[in-house]
């Protein structure tokens, strides 16, 4: 790896945000395109997040500092990836569910597939079913993240994947949950094409969807 994208990669593994975002100015000085250094620095090293929380050898303390690192350097580099006309891996619409107002683990997995290269619409907390279907209408994403941290919320996502049924668009997209009552066996019981109980997870998983879809 360039001695440029080493100093950005290890910066955001560090979660030193000042740092990612000078070395990512410094390195577009020097003539690098915003694409390689999304795709030869930043996602690797979020990539390597994802490891090391999987491994045990990070947290989520040390995920979300890395994440917000990621997230300053994107800032700086996302008008200049609209203006070459790069585009993003996938799409994704993510919320949690109505009645639920939690949003940590949301805006982890969002930031985290951010950094994956998906662009995200976040439609926030104690989303109705009836919101997730209007931006399936309007964005026409690949992916619809569900998130829950409640029991006596989990129960909407089947209200809200129900929703896409009848409004005639679960066909269009893959639907993704999360949340920590969650289980696999659940994910499968509502109609879910996949189930992540950690933001790493969940970025894996998106991946493979995409993936999927790019290969039929």
């Amino acid at each position: 790896m360039n001695e440029k994208m080493q100093t950005i990669y290890q910066a955001i593994l560090d979660g030193d945000q000042t740092a990612a975002e000078g070395a990512i100015r410094a390195a577009l000085d020097d003539g690098f395109s915003p694409a390689q250094l999304l795709g030869e620095a930043m996602i690797p090293a979020m990539d390597e997040v994802g490891r090391l929380f999987e491994a045990g050898e990070y947290f989520v303390p040390e995920m979300l500092i890395a994440a917000r690192a990621m997230q300053g350097g994107q800032a700086i580099l996302k008008p200049l990836l609209i203006k070459d006309g790069v585009e993003p891996v996938g799409q994704m619409v993510l919320g949690t569910v109505k009645g639920d107002m939690h949003d940590v683990g949301k805006n982890l997995v969002a930031i985290m597939l951010e950094g994956a290269g998906f662009a995200i619409h976040d439609l926030g907390v104690d989303v109705p079913p009836e919101k997730f279907v209007q931006a399936v209408l309007e964005n026409q994403p690949d992916i619809v993240g569900l998130s829950a941290l409640l029991t006596t919320t989990m129960t909407n996502m089947k209200v809200t994947i129900d929703a896409l049924v009848e409004a005639g668009v679960r066909g269009q997209v893959k639907v993704i949950v999360g949340g920590a009552p969650l289980t696999e066996e659940f994910a499968r019981q509502i109609g879910a094409d996949g189930f992540a109980p950690d933001a790493s997870r969940a970025v894996t998983l998106a991946k493979s969807l995409v993936e999927i879809e790019e290969a039929l």
